[in-house]
């Protein structure tokens, strides 16, 4: 069985006591295994996010958005939005929270610019309560 290593360097790093306590708690409450494998994360995500400053960047992600099914011609547009983009949805989920609201969660695949552009017509729909765009780097 020929296992991949991959090669570890450590370092130093002095930070203020009280920001490293706040830290350590946050880690423990997620329940990382160690402080490294923590930091490994954020320097990880930071790069990530370095990479999605550009429009071309392919990217996966969700859109997700909460919203009045009984809006008029609410779910029409969507719907034909949708369509426009169907490119790069993956798939969508529908969830009935309560009589009037539903959840929806679309999944998006491509360049970071049309994931945006397709969240930009989504939330400025009339009827849209709420809308969240998260995306990472591929």
């Amino acid at each position: 069985m020929n296992m991949k290593k991959s090669a570890l360097s450590r370092f130093g790093v002095s930070v203020n006591k009280n920001l490293l306590d706040k830290f350590d708690k946050l880690i423990d409450d997620q329940e990382y295994p160690t402080r490294s494998k923590a930091i490994e994360d954020l320097i990880t995500h930071y790069i990530s996010n370095d990479t999605l400053t550009e429009d071309s960047a392919n990217v996966i992600g969700s859109i997700n958005i909460v919203y009045d099914h009984h809006k008029r011609e609410l779910l029409k547009k969507l719907t034909d939005i949708q369509h426009d983009f169907q490119e790069i949805i993956l798939s969508s989920q529908h969830i009935h929270l309560d009589h009037h609201n539903c959840f929806e969660i679309i999944i998006v695949k491509g360049r970071k610019k049309e994931a945006e552009k397709l969240y930009c017509m989504i939330k400025g729909t009339k009827g849209i309560r709420n809308a969240s765009l998260t995306v990472f780097s591929r």
